[in-house]
């Protein structure tokens, strides 16, 4: 079992009303893997990030993180809402936006879900957010409010927030598309040291370079499909379906010229 992948998905649907959104995905990421998700908008890549931690539940299929399953079908009954929040607690999301408490300090946000889900004590709760802070480089920051900081120092204690509750698995959705250019690399950073230290993740991205350099594998979806899937080098250096390099080239056009 040690040789498990830490995330299966296996025949996963997805339809919103006469939309199919997500079509036959089959999907593995080895524990300690960092998986990167490309394609078009459109293509499906947010609502199956979405599905893997169940805030959006599939029409079909199965998903396993860690020891934890969980299939989907019109007869298979719904999970239960405490069900739900202990498996959520254990897969951190980082969105595009940040979502922080804005009457809150920075300490205050990332100690709030191990306080009341994990229902840790006070203290034990503010060690264990300041080490999370540390970890993003911003320990020296806890005490202020988020509206005095950067869009990139925001997002890192978004990450921070959802670190202190200890995940098994990471998943970022678009994690810098908010952010003005400049501050891209610091969170970008903050990432790439997770992945050093074997943080599970799957991450949804334009940013190709980064795909790159912190990826072991790179998916390409579109239309509600993997279409290619295989370590970086293959899929964005040397795509083998004409989806993708079509997908790549307009991405490269769009660098180039903007």
């Amino acid at each position: 079992m040690s040789n498990a992948p830490m995330i299966e998905i296996t025949a996963l649907r997805k339809s919103f009303g006469p939309l199919d959104v997500l079509k036959d995905i089959n999907l593995k990421v080895d524990t300690g893997g960092v998986v990167a998700l490309l394609g078009p908008s459109g293509s499906g890549k947010s609502t199956l990030l979405r599905c893997v931690n169940l805030l959006v539940v599939p029409d079909d299929g199965a998903i396993r993180v860690g020891s934890t399953s969980f299939s989907f079908g019109k007869t298979v009954a719904p999970p239960r809402a405490k069900v739900l929040a202990d498996f959520r607690a254990g897969t951190g999301m980082v969105f595009q936006n940040f979502n922080l408490f804005p009457h809150m300090s920075v300490l205050e946000n990332v100690m709030e879900a191990p306080v009341h889900v994990r229902r840790l004590p006070k203290a034990v709760a503010r060690d264990l957010a300041m080490a999370q802070l540390a970890k993003v480089g911003l320990a020296d920051r806890a005490n202020q409010r988020p509206d005095t900081l950067s869009g990139g120092q925001k997002q890192r204690v978004a990450i921070a927030r959802a670190l202190a509750m200890e995940p098994r698995v990471m998943l970022f959705d678009e994690a810098t598309s908010a952010l003005d250019p400049e501050l891209v690399g610091e969170v970008l950073q903050t990432i790439q040291q997770l992945a050093a230290d074997g943080m599970t993740m799957l991450i949804v991205t334009h940013e190709i370079a980064f795909a790159r350099e912190v990826a072991d594998r790179v998916v390409f979806m579109r239309d509600g499909y993997v279409i290619e899937e295989g370590p970086p080098a293959q899929v964005i250096d040397n795509p083998q379906m004409e989806a993708t390099r079509t997908f790549l080239s307009h991405f490269h056009k769009g660098k180039a010229t903007g």
